[in-house]
């Protein structure tokens, strides 16, 4: 009905309606011919978006999904079974080994963090769920860390699907690369032994 129409929200809806398209980055021309918008309307539009974090502009100007939708998205019921198998091994991971431990999922030629627990060391991989990165190649799911290193084991094939990966990620030096290795296999045999293990101690 008409008195349930906020307008606004409609016109915002709308600029984010754009965003589900193969095209990543969109300039302000483009998302008024997208939308049918003046500029002077979608900047206003997009200030707000972008305070709330749900869109994001680069260094060309251009405009793309911010974090947001990605962080509600994960909060659907898949999102929620993964969080409660992983989360505790990320946290385990990252106390055993004092740095950064993530899940990461590869899909399309790009890696996508999707949980993560950081260690309380102010000099850190400061990773963050939703940021997406470029896979190097289709089995390394590492991004350019100057000056640092993650490790990354793959989750088995028939446990989580699109393919995932276990890291450990900190300042080069600090992460000792055999020991981020076996930390990492025994949290995929954790994971592997099933819900009756996770439980335990």
């Amino acid at each position: 009905m008409a008195q349930d129409r906020v307008e606004a929200v409609e016109r915002a809806l709308t600029v984010l309606e754009a965003f589900d398209s193969p095209q990543e980055h969109f300039t302000l021309a483009e998302l008024a011919q997208a939308t049918g918008y003046y500029k002077s309307t979608l900047l206003r539009l997009l200030g707000s978006l972008t305070r709330f974090d749900y869109v994001q502009r680069d260094e060309q100007g251009r405009w793309h999904l911010g974090h947001a939708p990605v962080r509600l998205a994960r909060r659907h019921l898949p999102g929620r079974h993964l969080a409660t198998r992983i989360q505790p091994l990320l946290v385990r991971l990252s106390a055993d080994s004092g740095e950064t431990a993530a899940l990461l999922e590869v899909e399309d030629g790009m890696v996508e963090c999707r949980l993560v627990t950081l260690p309380e060391a102010s000099l850190r991989h400061d990773l963050r769920p939703g940021d997406r990165w470029a896979a190097v190649a289709e089995d390394d799911p590492r991004p350019p860390l100057p000056g640092g290193v993650m490790v990354c084991q793959a989750l088995p094939g028939d446990a989580i699907e699109p393919p995932m990966w276990l890291a450990l990620s900190g300042p080069a030096g600090r992460l000792d690369s055999q020991q981020a290795h076996r930390l990492l296999a025994d949290a995929l045999a954790t994971l592997a032994a099933g819900p009756a293990r996770e439980a335990g101690p």
